[in-house]
């Protein structure tokens, strides 16, 4: 698992988008107020190499992935007609981020855990494995035995906000704690806010 030692100091420089505990109105107006120091300050135009290399750890870290991990999704991506989707696809459909975007858990990271732990099933198997992939039809439900955790039992109770953002390629039901893949989620640069074909550009130098 990927180890993370300071989100704010990342988030700075890669974006508030890459961890939910940065997308706050603090978070907000502490980078307001270093762009405007920046602009102040003025300034000089990175280099391709450092636009790439910025934009592969945004994607890195969003997932909450290791440098090689993301290399072999690249790179398997990258010999599909359609790069990018193929990638983005990857990365939404691993057990851990479809249990994050069903609602289950609040934070990508928490969602990794608990599949590491043995709190997910997918149709009825538990899995311990969060980049295992899954696919319509797989039915990912939080497993019997951990329905009691603290991490699950209020979910229920708080159906608006654990549906914040649950995207079409997912079908959920908070009241069985389970959730249906029904589709495939689709890429989109300005929606994800990640741009894939810059990643490939970094690693095809």
């Amino acid at each position: 698992m990927l180890l993370i030692k300071s989100k704010f100091k990342i988030a700075k420089r890669l974006g508030a988008a890459i961890f939910e505990k940065t997308q706050s109105q603090k978070f907000a107006l502490s980078e307001a107020r270093s762009a405007a120091n920046k602009k102040t300050r003025g300034g000089r135009g990175g280099s391709d190499y450092g636009r790439q290399l910025l934009e592969k750890q945004r994607v890195r870290f969003t997932y909450g992935l290791g440098e090689r991990q993301l290399a072999n999704y690249a790179e398997a991506a990258y010999e599909e007609a359609d790069p990018s989707s193929t990638l983005h696809k990857a990365l939404e459909m691993r057990a851990d981020s479809a249990a994050y975007r069903a609602g289950f858990l609040s934070t990508r990271r928490a969602a990794r855990q608990a599949v590491s732990h043995g709190h997910i099933t997918i149709n009825g198997k538990r899995t311990t494995t969060p980049s295992y992939r899954v696919r319509v039809g797989d039915v990912i439900s939080i497993r019997e035995g951990s329905r009691q955790s603290p991490l699950f039992t209020t979910l229920a109770e708080n159906k608006t906000e654990s549906a914040r953002s649950i995207p079409q390629w997912l079908k959920v039901n908070l009241d069985l704690l389970q959730a249906e893949v029904v589709g495939e989620p689709t890429y989109n640069a300005m929606e994800t806010g990640l741009d894939y074909a810059t990643v490939f550009e970094f690693y095809s130098r």
